[in-house]
């Protein structure tokens, strides 16, 4: 993956409504968690295409949902993990981080309609 995903591009054009793009966002994540979890992805290439400093404004001023400034907040510090911590730690880490951002998109889409 080359390219970053501009959340600004993207959610604006799932349609107007807050919630119709958070729905958007929950299930772009659950895709770069589900990515992260697989090896498809590292942990610095999910920093650059997904939870970048462009996309964690985005959803803060835009969204304005608290669950999904969780997740972005959590997807900035993955790469941390593997800097500080031995590899065994970090692994462990890593996975219980993933989980946490997977409860956190679960969260937010409950409740919200997944079509129109």
């Amino acid at each position: 993956m080359n390219n970053t995903m501009s959340l600004n591009a993207l959610l604006p054009a799932a349609g107007g409504l807050p919630a119709q793009q958070s729905v958007l966002f929950a299930l772009l994540s659950l895709g770069m968690i589900e990515s992260l979890a697989n090896g498809l992805i590292g942990a610095t290439e999910a920093l650059q295409v997904f939870f970048n400093a462009e996309n964690c404004r985005f959803v803060r001023k835009q969204l304005r949902e608290k669950l999904a400034d969780a997740i972005m907040s959590h997807g900035v510090q993955l790469p941390d993990v593997f800097e500080v911590l031995p590899p065994e730690e970090a692994h462990r880490q890593f996975q219980r981080e993933l989980a946490t951002m997977h409860a956190l998109c679960l969260k937010l889409l409950e409740g919200k309609p997944l079509v129109a």
